[in-house]
């Protein structure tokens, strides 16, 4: 069987899957045959290696807008390239978010899927940062903006979008549906044909696609093809969970979205073999771990319960909650890897802990994150009950102290959730706001009502310049200290996102794991005193072997008794490594 013969049955056969009880108007032959042609796949293409990683330890992301960082008078993706280059070289990836015109949510509802908006740029700029390092772009899968032409024409009832959109009946058993907003589900629409209510997940701007027609899927496949001309070679599937929906049913997680995946999966690779997708799916992690699939969907996945069980861990000075967590996380499988955080242009989820903190951390952890100055989003249970959904705050402002209150050690606890965070199985992402300690942004608050603008800072360039050339300011400090742990990282191969992990047990003051490299020559023992008190680490509990060379590659200070115990500060963080 040739190449381009079981690409075209492997189509087939997930399109057979998607549309099992669908009546199309294309065959399926036809419609494998149509999406293979939009991704300009031939007999030449190269055939995606199985089970393959595509990172390294090398890797780091960074997450912005791009409109993140201004200059008077110059577009901002080029302010935004100048400002990598000159300031963070370390990343070598960057995760822009939505750069196309957008009428609400910050670029989540998109207008214009093939355009960049204006005032930030053009294609030229995308492909221009896309040349120097890898670029991470969203694909906002599950909605568009009331404001598109596709939508124009589903309101006038003609035209392409005419029938792209969901639609539902009012006295259709919606009672199960799961999704994180308190606004009316279905949004009233006049059309030629009368009053449709059209599926609106997330805002009535944001009005969401109906896969069940092919035409959508053949719509985005073409929109990926046009990002990889341009450079894109990571692809977040934004809202995904939500894309199939079942009148009836929860609407979430459904078989056929975990199959689209997998048809995306399979045309992107052998496209351009390198290039992945991320799932954003901010739900229960047992849920998120499920659109790894066989290592045949995801290639990554947001470790989304990572950020608060972290924060939780650092304002409670206990590792309780997050060792146990961590134990329970399964090793990833060669061709995905996770994807860690701790901080986004979102909120701090908290549907991803429910299960691992009860009710009275989830209080306290949101308790405390309103007297940081932070604010809290709601989402309507299945009861009709108001429950907390995410927790909005800076992070920098988020870590300023603990359960007790504001204290001093606000920088030292902020870095020792990055020197956590870097170290894990996975590739890191971080947040702009975290590589600068941006704090929150009540002004913006202020201005636009919405909780997530707290931690959209814009910075003007020339301000930013001067905080960075001031030793002594926060932003500088902040900058200086993630740019020496990322160097640090990036030269570990025990920090390869698939090398070993094991946790450790050190009490609950100490959360320590152990990585060691895919050739077993380097172990990197990563331990982290959670607490506000000196904490004791006794050596000998690592098992560190006696005719190894330990250093501490934070501090460079050598382990010259492997049988003794030393001080840790409090927030601080050793990696001791047998390979200096």
């Amino acid at each position: 069987m040739s190449v381009m013969d079981g690409l075209q049955q492997k189509l087939q056969h997930q399109l057979e899957c998607i549309y099992k009880d669908i009546d199309l108007d294309i065959p399926i032959v036809s419609l494998a045959q149509k999406l293979i042609a939009i991704m300009r796949i031939t007999e030449f293409s190269q055939v995606p290696e199985p089970f393959a990683n595509h990172w390294s330890e090398k890797d780091t992301i960074m997450i912005t807008y791009g409109d993140s960082v201004l200059q008077q008078g110059e577009r901002p993706l080029t302010t935004l390239s100048q400002f990598i280059d000159s300031y963070v070289s370390c990343i070598n990836g960057v995760h822009i978010l939505p750069f196309f015109p957008y009428s609400s949510d910050d670029g989540f509802a998109v207008i214009d899927y093939s355009s960049v908006n204006e005032s930030l740029g053009d294609w030229a700029d995308i492909s221009a940062i896309a040349s120097k390092r890898r670029l991470m772009s969203d694909l906002v899968i599950n909605h568009c903006s009331s404001r598109s032409l596709w939508f124009d024409n589903f309101c006038k009832g003609d035209g392409p979008g005419h029938d792209y959109f969901f639609t539902a009946q009012p006295n259709d058993d919606l009672s199960d549906v799961v999704r994180p907003r308190t606004s009316a589900l279905l949004r009233p629409t006049e059309t030629p044909s009368g009053t449709q209510y059209v599926w609106s997940t997330f805002s009535h701007d944001q009005v969401d696609f109906d896969f069940r027609n092919p035409q959508v899927l053949i719509e985005f496949v073409t929109i990926i093809r046009q990002y990889l001309d341009a450079g894109v070679s990571i692809f977040r599937l934004d809202a995904v969970a939500f894309l199939w929906k079942v009148v009836g049913t929860k609407s979430i997680n459904l078989p056929q979205t975990h199959e689209v995946i997998r048809l995306l999966r399979t045309l992107i690779e052998h496209a351009q073999n390198d290039a992945m997708i991320i799932t954003e799916t901010n739900i229960p992690n047992t849920q998120n771990l499920t659109y790894f699939g066989n290592a045949n969907e995801a290639h990554c996945i947001y470790n989304f319960s990572l950020p608060p069980l972290l924060i939780n861990t650092l304002i409670t000075g206990s590792c309780l909650y997050l060792k146990r967590w961590l134990m329970s996380m399964p090793p990833a499988q060669d061709g995905t890897t996770y994807f860690n955080f701790i901080a986004s242009h979102d909120g701090i989820g908290l549907r991803p802990v429910e299960g691992l903190l009860d009710d009275d951390e989830i209080e306290t952890l949101v308790d405390t994150m309103k007297q940081f100055g932070g604010q809290i989003s709601a989402r309507t249970t299945e009861t009709g009950a108001q429950k907390p959904y995410e927790m909005n705050i800076a992070l920098y402002d988020a870590l300023k102290g603990t359960t007790k209150g504001k204290d001093t050690w606000g920088m030292q606890r902020f870095m020792c959730a990055h020197s956590i965070m870097l170290a894990l199985e996975g590739i890191p992402g971080i947040y702009i706001h975290s590589l600068l300690g941006t704090r929150n942004d009540y002004e913006k608050l202020a201005n636009t009502s919405h909780n997530r603008a707290i931690n959209r800072h814009r910075w003007e360039l020339d301000n930013l310049k001067q905080q960075l050339s001031d030793a002594q300011s926060t932003h500088s400090q902040v900058l200086s200290a993630m740019t020496k742990l990322i160097n640090i990282r990036t030269q570990q191969i025990a920090f390869h996102p698939n090398a070993t992990q094991f946790t450790l047990h050190l009490g609950l003051q100490l959360f320590g794991f152990w990585r060691q490299s895919r050739n077993r020559k380097q172990s990197i023992f990563c331990i982290s005193n959670v607490s506000d008190q000196v904490t004791d680490l006794p050596i000998n509990e690592l098992n560190l072997v006696i005719s190894e060379y330990w250093i501490d590659l934070l501090t460079g200070i050598q382990i010259e008794d492997i049988t003794k115990t030393i001080q840790l500060q409090p927030y601080q963080t050793v990696w001791i490594s047998n390979k200096g």
